[in-house]
């Protein structure tokens, strides 16, 4: 019986480990304190922030920022595509997922890019907004 609530207990850990995130959408986003309109209005972020989506009601997505900060955000001011938020003083995007591949270019602390592949071995496609793309550690990123 204990190895049967260990084996639930060590996958309910694993699925709680893994980060699901999300980003604002075209528009900006207000962040509530609460999952109402009427609820204290705490700031607004702009368009293609990404956030880690935690809880999800009907209309309404509790998520939590950069600094580890929870927040509620309304279900359609979410967008379809991802982004992450370069989170070191500067990234290197590689042509290719390899330390060894060329440098295509680098993005400084803040800078917002677009994923354009899952996360594998490590590291993530991601493409700037002037349309150049290639892959960064993840490590170098927060929202991927």
């Amino acid at each position: 019986m204990s190895r049967i609530v260990f084996l639930f207990l060590f996958g309910f850990c694993g699925a709680a480990l893994a980060q699901d995130f999300v980003s604002v959408g075209d528009q900006p986003a207000i962040l509530y304190d609460a999952p109402s309109m009427k609820a204290k209005r705490l700031f607004v972020l702009s368009p293609h922030y990404p956030l880690e989506k935690m809880v999800v009601l009907k209309n309404w997505v509790k998520v939590r920022d950069k600094s580890g900060k929870l927040f509620w955000v309304e279900k359609s001011l979410l967008g379809d595509k991802h982004y992450a938020l370069v989170s070191v003083p500067v990234a290197d995007i590689r042509q290719a997922a390899s330390d060894d591949s060329p440098l295509v270019f680098q993005a400084k602390n803040g800078v917002l890019l677009e994923i354009s592949a899952a996360p594998a071995n490590g590291w993530i496609g991601v493409q700037h907004q002037d349309g150049q793309g290639g892959f960064v550690k993840a490590s170098q990123v927060w929202g991927g």
